[in-house]
């Protein structure tokens, strides 16, 4: 991986981070000054509550991405190490997975004239369950390559006292 791919992907990582505590600070400063009063329309505690949840999911997946890029850079990441980074992200997904279902629940009673709205945000979640599930793939061919890095590296050794 290349230097710049991995400066312009620190970047990325760096700006949604702050981007997401900043918004949770905002929505945590809501909840603890009673500032934005509800309109009575959407139960907007208990959605601030799950953004903030959300948002916590991901910020775990970020730290993850982040962290393996660096096993990336250094040339350590076909080791067991990196099956942690990759198993906390798929829970951090499937976490947003059932926050998002969440906010779907508390959204429907509002959609009742319009279900399509509903049915679009459970689309959502289950496309993000979807993305867990490439992760979980992608986590089998890390534990292929692992295997195969261990085989070769056992070849090399019986190869070496040969030689």
């Amino acid at each position: 991986m290349g230097k710049l791919a991995v400066r312009a992907l620190r970047a990325v990582l760096v700006v949604v981070l702050a981007g997401t505590v900043f918004v949770q600070a905002g929505m945590v400063w809501a909840l603890v000054s009673g500032s934005d009063p509800e309109d009575g329309s959407l139960p907007l505690t208990p959605l601030r509550v799950i953004t903030i949840l959300g948002m916590a999911s991901a910020q775990v997946a970020l730290v993850c991405v982040w962290r393996l890029v660096t096993m990336v850079r250094r040339g350590t990441v076909f080791s067991h190490a990196a099956f942690r980074y990759v198993d906390v992200m798929i829970g951090a997904i499937v976490a947003a997975a059932l926050v998002w279902f969440a906010v779907t629940a508390i959204n429907a009673p509002g959609q009742r004239d319009d279900p399509g709205v509903t049915v679009i945000m459970a689309g959502v979640g289950v496309a993000i369950l979807g993305v867990a599930l490439m992760v979980l793939v992608l986590r089998m061919l890390l534990a292929q390559a692992v295997a195969r890095d261990v085989e070769a590296a056992q070849m090399q050794a019986e190869l070496d006292e040969v030689i």
